[in-house]
């Protein structure tokens, strides 16, 4: 299976996944940990977070499965959100916790 099938599966089996660096424990970056408060803030327990530091292939073939240049990533339902300036733009304005309680998560 290639790696493009790979993150297919992952981001449709999970209702949610956050591509990012580190884990929602220990973020490797500022954005990733921002990423994961937020998720937390809007009471998001069931997420599939994948450390794209420990897989260099999914590093680099996230990029271009949604053609977005930055980690990190978030999926809902399948479809892409967005990186984390997207994620907390949505966050204040109330969006993101609607689409995150139509997935059942919030």
């Amino acid at each position: 299976m290639g790696i493009q099938e790979v993150i297919k599966e992952q981001v449709t089996g999970h209702p949610v996944v956050l591509y990012m660096k580190g884990t929602p424990q220990f973020p490797q970056c500022g954005f990733s940990a921002s990423a994961a408060q937020i998720l937390r803030a809007c009471g998001v327990t069931d997420v599939l977070a994948v450390d794209v530091l420990s897989n260099p292939e999914i590093r680099e073939g996230i990029k271009s499965y949604a053609n977005w240049p930055t980690i990190p990533q978030l999926y809902v339902n399948g479809e892409f959100v967005g990186g984390a300036d997207i994620m907390k733009e949505m966050y204040q304005s109330g969006e993101l916790q609607k689409l995150l309680a139509k997935a059942g998560h919030a």
